[in-house]
């Protein structure tokens, strides 16, 4: 498995997230009993649900196990480049936009989590306030200059 850098609070929203599933566990396995109460499971549409949401609760579970084992926690810390973990704010034109720079197992553009590896993540990643980025998007290039990073 590749090296994953997550944040705290990220590793908490995984624990949290991994706690509620293992509580599922029980239900599921109602479900699969009440099903298989029914009889012949070769025609039996309730016991391959509850097996379909088995196999799907089990599935995240493992991925959470393994994020969370494998995972190291980044630190912020105070850099004058854009690193993994810094805030960077960025503009385009009068348009601003703040950036968490994140691995991209925690990458959330609608939480303004940029993953490194992105295509703006990797432009972006090295470079310093004042720089002037571009990366080619589906409209075209876009060019950014660095406003900030903390």
């Amino acid at each position: 498995m590749k090296k994953l850098e997550i944040t705290a609070i990220k590793r908490d929203e995984l624990k949290q997230e991994l706690k509620a599933l293992v509580a599922k566990r029980p239900q599921i396995a109602e479900d699969l009993a009440y099903a298989r109460s029914f009889g012949d499971l070769s025609e039996n549409a309730e016991y391959d649900a509850a097996r379909e949401a088995q196999k799907v609760l089990e599935s995240r579970v493992q991925e959470i196990e393994g994020i969370l084992e494998h995972a190291t926690t980044i630190k912020a810390k105070k850099s004058s480049k854009v690193v993994l973990g810094a805030k960077v704010k960025i503009q385009n034109g009068k348009k601003e936009t703040d950036y968490l720079m994140v691995d991209p197992v925690e990458a959330n553009p609608m939480q303004s989590k940029l993953s490194v590896e992105s295509p703006l993540g990797a432009v972006l990643m090295g470079r310093k306030v004042g720089d002037e980025v571009e990366f080619s998007a589906p409209k075209g290039v876009i060019k950014y200059t660095i406003i900030e990073i903390s």
